[in-house]
Parts: structure tokens; C-alpha cells; sequence
């Protein structure tokens, strides 16, 4: 089993209410070979929401509210679905502070990308599931 980011699937639960539907991606959920996440969903975020990016290491809006409690127990429940299902693999957003795999914003809401991963990314990996984006999938 694979998790994906449940915006690749065609979910609209992006931050402005938008999905990013890669087509081969949502074929894997309809065959059942892959499991849709959205760890902002499941912290009971709503959709639409404040963007927000990761800075010093805690998830923060553009306002500077610190929102890293909830988006940690989001992707603490993505991660749960995750070992529950012996995923291997995960198929995440790129640049997101949840989901961003090798690069993500830098915290200044400038669009700059810096090296680094979201804070799921980070819970899948330390847990030894390999995590790509979907650009390999595009």
C-alpha cells in the first residue's frame, strides 16, 4: 500500500480549496493500491485556510499565529494510517510544510524554497517509509 497526499488524488483540500490531480496517481486510489491523506484534514483544519509554511522548525501563518500543535497531530494521525497499513511508500505535495520533500518554503511566504522536509515527511521517513513528490509522477 502507498499514501499519497489527498490533493494528488483530486481532493480538494489544498489551503485555497484547490486539489493538484495527477492523473496516475488518482488511478492508484481507484484500483486500491493507494491510501489519500491530507494531514491538515485530519488535525480538523478547515478548507479553506490561512496558508502557512514551516520556519525554525514550527508551522506558522503569515500573521505569525504558530499553528504547529495542530499540524503536528495531523500528521501524527497520517502517520498512524500509515503503519496501520504497512505502507512502504508515500507520494506527497511538494514545497508544502506538511507533505514537502526536499524542498519547502522558507518561512518568509516569498516563495524562496530552502532544503528541507514538512513535518509528515519527516514522521514517515523517521519511520522508514520512502517519501517522493509527485513530480515523477506528472
Amino acid at each position: 500500500m502507498i499514501i499519497v497526499s489527498a490533493c494528488l488524488a483530486g481532493v480538494q483540500c489544498r489551503y485555497n480549496g484547490s486539489s493538484y490531480a495527477v492523473p496516475s496517481i488518482m488511478e492508484m486510489v481507484i484500483q486500491g493500491k493507494a491510501i489519500p491523506i491530507c494531514p491538515e484534514i485530519l488535525a480538523g483544519l478547515p478548507t479553506p485556510r490561512p496558508p502557512v509554511e514551516l520556519y525554525k522548525g514550527k508551522i506558522i501563518t503569515l500573521t505569525g499565529d504558530d499553528q504547529t500543535d495542530r499540524y503536528r497531530a495531523g500528521a501524527q494521525m497520517g502517520l498512524e494510517i500509515a503503519v496501520a497499513s504497512r505502507c512502504q511508500k508515500a507520494i506527497l505535495k511538494s514545497k508544502s510544510p506538511t507533505c514537502g520533500t526536499g524542498r519547502i518554503y522558507d518561512g518568509t511566504f516569498s516563495g524562496n524554497l530552502i532544503s528541507g522536509d514538512g513535518i509528515f515527511t519527516k514522521m514517515l521517513k523517521e519511520k522508514g517509509i520512502e517519501v517522493c513528490t509527485e513530480d515523477i509522477y506528472s
